[in-house]
């Protein structure tokens, strides 16, 4: 068998892109950053055109343009409405978005003079932003897109006072420029965000590494130290077996004889192997654990955490589905684990942490009978540096809140191929649940 691949080394054949090598393969363009950046565009496009028609008082179709301005700013609030504003957008929803804005500031500064408003520059906006979230294929799609609609605004658009006195070259040339403009812009951007992102993948893995290290170190020495003090016990066995087997009167308690000193001799061989090479030991049973497994295993630090809150596990499927067996993932264990503490310190009498599978998917819910998520910390869960109790007072857990504990433990379950969500029960208390293909996290 070939060997199996460490925590630092990439996947043969693998594209050596920032996000494939952290193997992260979700999108990296919040809801937030959309409508912020797209608001910070519609409020410019807003003031150019108030400029043109208060202030220059140049003939244009204004109406027009406030039409085509006030269909951004729409579809900006209905996007900050329909999704969650932590919400990590999909590659392909997040080209739509930004394909959606090229067109938009396209068509207004069609309607404004094209490559002869200085403020075709808007169309480095979306470029600009792709370039930090998105992958290199669909970075270049976004910055095509933007560049052709530069070079096609050259030729189409509706002039405006004082645009007759620009020629066809410069116009063309201005394009150029913009497109020049838009490489420039995005592949320093490109170039900062894939350097910040290596160096903290490298910090991640070596972290990572590290620990990994500690642990055999560490079963190593269990194992040399399991090694030396059985050794003595079973050349005992080994002498007591051989005299047994010399005096014995009856064929059958030589055969047994002999099989301890053969049993004697294995055990040895299995410990002087495992000293020498403990990475190469494995559990296979320690791998893998059922269900109802992990659920108990999330609630048991926090069982008797508070004899006012009872916290349960329950483990439900779709019928004549077979129920999986999971891989053994930390991430899971340690993301839920700080769930149910959390939702200790707010519930009023009850946490039920339940765990459900199909044919297709499996997951694992948090539900508690507390007051749930004030508006205004959902609105943000998931992000750092976010909390509703930044002391200690009135915690059952005696935990003193950072606002890292659901960033960690969500991103940490992002990793393992989940859909994470937070929101509020009916008719009240807080639900904290993760969902996975069943294919990413059930052992083989």
């Amino acid at each position: 068998d070939a060997p199996a691949r460490g925590l630092d080394t990439a996947a043969p054949n693998a594209p050596q892109d920032v996000w494939d090598t952290a193997e992260i393969r979700r999108g990296h363009l919040r809801v937030r950053t959309l409508v912020n950046v797209r608001w910070m565009v519609v409020g410019v496009e807003a003031a150019l055109v108030a400029a043109m028609a208060l202030l220059l008082r140049y003939e244009a179709p204004y109406v027009a343009c406030a039409a085509v301005i006030a269909a951004a700013a729409f579809v900006n609030q209905l996007t900050a409405t329909v999704w969650p504003m932590q919400r990590l957008m999909s590659d392909r929803e997040a080209i739509g978005q930004l394909a959606l804005d090229v067109a938009q500031i396209s068509v207004l500064m069609g309607l404004i003079g094209g490559t002869g408003n200085p403020f075709i520059l808007l169309l480095i906006a979306p470029a600009t932003l792709a370039a930090a979230t998105l992958p290199p294929r669909h970075l270049l799609f976004v910055g095509g897109l933007a560049s052709a609609a530069s070079l096609i605004l050259s030729v189409v658009y509706l002039p405006y006072p004082g645009d007759d006195r620009l020629s066809l070259e410069f116009r063309l040339i201005a394009g150029v420029a913009n497109v020049a403009g838009i490489a420039l812009v995005a592949g320093y951007v490109r170039q900062s965000v894939v350097e910040a992102a290596r160096i903290s993948l490298a910090l991640d893995v070596t972290q990572t590494v590290l620990a990994r290290e500690q642990r055999l170190s560490a079963l190593g020495a269990l194992a040399a130290a399991a090694a030396h003090e059985l050794g003595t016990p079973l050349a005992t066995i080994s002498i007591v077996a051989k005299e047994m087997a010399r005096e014995a009167q009856t064929p059958s308690v030589k055969d047994d004889a002999e099989l301890l000193i053969a049993q004697a001799e294995r055990c040895r061989e299995i410990l002087k192997r495992l000293a020498a090479t403990p990475d190469k030991a494995s559990d296979e049973v320690h791998e893998r654990l059922s269900l109802r497994q992990l659920v108990q295993e999330v609630i048991e630090p926090h069982a008797n955490a508070s004899k006012e809150v009872r916290v349960e596990a329950i483990v439900t499927g779709a019928k004549d589905v077979k129920t999986p067996d999971i891989r053994r993932l930390p991430e899971i264990t340690h993301a839920f684990t700080t769930f149910v503490e959390n939702a200790v310190d707010f519930a009023k009498s009850e946490i039920l942490v339940s765990a459900r599978f199909d044919a297709d998917t499996v997951s694992i819910e948090v539900r508690d009978d507390g007051p749930g998520f004030a508006p205004e910390i959902l609105a943000k869960l998931g992000e750092p540096y976010v909390t509703s109790r930044p002391g200690a007072e009135g915690s059952r857990t005696g935990h003193i809140g950072m606002g890292l504990g659901f960033f960690i433990a969500k991103t940490l379950l992002e990793r393992t191929g989940a859909e994470v969500t937070f929101h509020n029960a009916k008719p009240r208390g807080a639900v904290v649940a993760a969902r996975w293909p069943r294919s990413v996290v059930e052992a083989i």
